[in-house]
């Protein structure tokens, strides 16, 4: 088992090192991404083609196609972070974490001068 668990960091680790490397996202990137994480990749990636990655003063925010999701650190506040990932493998993350990561490496994070906290009391 820890074998598996090391290809998997070390794998996670390649496509960002490719990624910080190309600074977009090259078709070997992207089939890296989605051969580690598979569809949660592929939802990350169009997310980030989609400019719905947006930083406030206070937290990092992933637009959904039905709500908002707040990033903090590699936690998600989505279902799926709280149910389906393992937690003892740092590497096994949504699609939210996933797309912020990608985003953050080549630049595309839509920022806004203002919290997320007082936005969201609008919505």
């Amino acid at each position: 088992m820890p074998a598996v668990q090391f290809w998997t960091v070390t794998a996670l680790e390649e496509w960002q090192a490719a990624l910080a490397e190309a600074g977009e996202l090259t078709s070997d990137v992207v089939d890296r991404i989605t051969t580690v994480h598979g569809s949660r990749g592929v939802r990350a990636i169009e997310a980030v083609a989609e400019d719905r990655v947006k930083e406030y003063q206070d937290f990092t925010v992933v637009v959904g196609h039905s709500d908002e999701y707040v990033i903090e650190g590699e936690g998600c506040t989505c279902e799926d972070a709280n149910y389906n990932l393992d937690p003892d493998d740092p590497t096994d993350l949504c699609w939210h974490v996933l797309a912020v990561l990608i985003a953050r490496e080549i630049d595309a994070v839509d920022h806004h001068d203002m919290y997320y906290s007082e936005v969201r009391d609008f919505l």
